[in-house]
């Protein structure tokens, strides 16, 4: 592995603060979003996916901000743990969630070798992990046994609000995070500072 894809001891502190605020995010949404997520599935079943992105958004703070192999599985699967253990409503299950949610975001990353971080990449790994989301539910959930309609506006929302609320969302969260000088000792606020 190159040198510049070793962790610092800065990227597993970071790496680590990143997981655990973005647990208590998750606790918040936890009510929040799942009172949305019913809302929207009781409209029409499948539309409740439009909730979902910010439980994706982990994965993304993470590749983005370390931008080190398995940086994004990390922060997402820590995030999970936080949140099943602080307590929801979902229980040990929310850590199968975050495991499938943070590979999904990491494979996009893998995908552009762990080189390219911008916009793009972070709409992808947000749509990535929605889909991961998606596939675990078909079992983990009992999805697998509701009518392809369901399916396929649940694969649809879920997928796009990855994208947006985890992808785009978490691309914002951090360049604005970067313009504070909070991210100086890693790339991500290197970047953001050049272009000022």
């Amino acid at each position: 592995m190159p040198s510049s894809n070793r962790w610092r001891v800065v990227d597993i502190v970071v790496a680590s603060v990143i997981g655990v605020a973005t647990g208590l995010v998750f606790l918040f949404w936890n009510n929040v979003g799942y009172a949305w997520f019913s809302a929207a599935d009781a409209v029409t079943p499948g539309l409740g996916g439009v909730a979902v992105g910010i439980w994706l958004i982990g994965g993304v703070l993470g590749g983005l901000i370390i931008r080190k192999p398995g940086a994004a599985l990390y922060v997402e699967l820590l995030a999970a743990i936080v949140s099943a253990l602080v307590g929801n409503q979902w229980g040990i299950e929310t850590i199968y969630s975050g495991l499938a949610q943070g590979l999904g975001a990491e494979l996009v990353f893998a995908a552009f070798g762990y080189k390219r971080f911008g916009v793009l990449q972070a709409v992808l790994a947000g749509a990535a992990a929605g889909a991961a989301a998606w596939t675990l539910e078909l079992f983990l959930s009992g999805n697998l046994q509701k009518s392809a309609e369901f399916l396929g506006l649940y694969f649809v929302t879920v997928v796009l609000s990855g994208a947006i609320l985890a992808g785009l969302l978490g691309w914002l969260v951090v360049r604005a995070l970067a313009a504070t000088g909070a991210l100086h000792r890693f790339a991500a606020g290197r970047d953001v500072t050049e272009r000022v």
